[in-house]
Parts: structure tokens; sequence; C-alpha cells
């Protein structure tokens, strides 16, 4: 198992907004909600948290908000940006501020190549000395994919590659990065219906946006499976499974802030080009909300 100290559900936390500005006390409430309900780490400026939308001033001080909300738990700060010079700086302000580690993209649109590749993210190790980095395996957003074969060699080149969020369906290179570094190479699942799959092959934790509503539950499938308790694992796994499914019944995190919405937490409201669901879905989600107890806060007897 990965040296790495970051493991468990790290939460993808959500940017709130209000009449189109961050919404900073409704992000301590995220963020307190998930701690407290047992989430072993917050991870923001990821898909979940809408960074194309975002400013880099608006980005840092996400990171700085998190690192103060989140005391002692580790923060995982997704400073991907569309240019290297950018990614670099936001890294750095990162690593300055207190973060964990980064969580770093695929510029989207780029499609580079192999070779393209490595150079972006050898010059980003470079730069950022000894701070932790985390691939962001995300070609359903990016266009483009992480091949096991480039991480490996990113990782034998650079001790602070530390690791990999795959979200992909792809287990076949999930095995592969889970050999990394004779399995010291910290991988995440980034599919929230694929967590318990991919720890069962060696994953270290999930980073699932589902933990926005369910933490204490999400927490509690990450600790069994790392412990090796398969039937209580399993249980969570398939009683997680609808809410799992409905965070990509429309685009992440639209589905996410609409429950959220009806929950208190924060405003159902997104930056463009995001807007709001359709009257079907919103209907899916109210009843899987209901089943789940998310409005009433009472938890339902499919989680036992």
């Amino acid at each position: 198992m990965s040296r790495f100290a970051l493991r468990g559900s790290i939460v993808p936390l959500p940017t709130p907004f209000s009449a189109g500005a961050i919404h900073w006390d409704a992000f301590l409430r995220l963020a307190e909600r998930a701690l407290a309900g047992g989430s072993h780490g917050i991870a923001v400026g990821g898909s979940t948290g809408e960074p194309w939308s975002l400013s880099l001033a608006e980005r840092q001080e996400l990171i700085r908000q998190a690192v103060a909300a989140a005391g002692k738990a580790p923060v995982l700060a997704g400073t991907g940006c569309w240019t290297l010079e950018e990614t670099v700086a936001l890294t750095r302000k990162a690593q300055e501020l207190g973060a964990t580690a980064a969580l770093v993209w695929i510029p989207p649109g780029s499609k580079a190549n192999p070779s393209g590749l490595y150079s972006y993210f050898s010059r980003l190790a470079e730069a950022v000395g000894g701070f932790p980095l985390l691939l962001y395996n995300v070609p359903g957003r990016t266009g483009a994919a992480f091949s096991p074969e480039l991480v490996q060699r990113l990782a034998e080149s650079h001790a602070n590659i530390v690791g990999i969020k795959h979200s992909s369906e792809d287990l076949g290179a999930l095995s592969r990065f889970v050999a990394i570094r004779d399995g010291e190479f910290a991988v995440f699942c980034g599919l929230e219906a694929l967590t318990l799959p991919m720890m069962t092959l060696g994953a270290v934790g999930t980073v699932a946006a589902t933990a926005n509503w369910l933490p204490r539950e999400v927490a509690e499938l990450c600790e069994v499976a790392l412990q090796g308790n398969w039937e209580r694992a399993r249980s969570l796994h398939f009683a997680l499974r609808e809410a799992n499914e409905a965070i990509f019944w429309d685009t992440n995190p639209v589905p996410l802030k609409t429950v959220l919405g009806w929950m208190g937490v924060c405003q159902a409201e997104w930056r463009p080009p995001l807007g709001p669901t359709t009257p079907e879905i919103a209907a899916r989600l109210a009843t899987m909300a209901r089943r789940y107890g998310l409005l009433d806060h009472e938890k339902s007897a499919l989680l036992g």
C-alpha cells in the first residue's frame, strides 16, 4: 500500500454560488458537514467545483478557505489550468497555503500526445519541488487519458508524483496503476459507483461527490474496504448505488447542487454554461433524496 498518507473518503466540494458570487458561508457549511460526517479529507477545484468558471484568484481563495476549514484534515487542491504557467503558479500557491497535495488534470481540449504530456507534467513536478502531485485521469472532461505507460514513466522520474485519481471505467488501467512502485503509488477512485470495485483492486480511497450527501456512509465504505471487511463493504456499495448513479443523471455538479439546495446546505446555482436540470430529472432526484432521508434528515433503512 502507498506510503502517501492520504487515503479514505476525500470529499470533492462543489463551489457554492449566490447571485453569481462564491457563497463563503455555504462553502464552510459544506466543509464542516463533510468532516463532521467522518470524511477523511476534502478536495476543492476538481470538476465538481466548476473550475472552468472560476478565476485564478477565486481558486486560490477556495484553497485558502478549505485549509482553514479542514484544520488537521487533508486538503486536496485541484490546480490544473489551461496553461502550464498558470498550473505551476496555482500549484505553488496551494503548497504555500498548506494544502496536502495538488490534483492536476490534462489541459482540457489539448489532446496532447504522450511525449507532450510527459514534458508538461515533468516540468510541473520539477517547478514545485517536493510538493505531492496526484494526476487526474478524467477523459470524459479533458478528452484525453493517462496511459499506464505514461503514468509509470512519470512516477519513476519524479518522486513527488505520488498517485492518480482514476475517473474512468478502465479497470485494466487501474490494475496497472496500482502496481506502480510495487504498490506504493496511491490510486483513488474517481467514479462514485466504482469505489468498491476499485478498492478491491488496491485503490486507497475515493473522491466521490456522493459524500456531500452521505458523508458517513461513503467514509465507512472506505474504512471497511481498507480493513478487508468485504461483507459490510458490499452492503454499503449496494445501499449507495442509486445515490452514486444520481450524481450523473445530469452533468455533475447539477444533480448534486439541486439536492443540496433542497437540503438547505447551499443554493442550487451554477455559473454558465451549466444550468438547471429538467423537471423529469428533478422529480427523480426528489424521489431518490426522500429514499435516503436527505430531505428530512432521517437516514433510510437502505443504509442499515
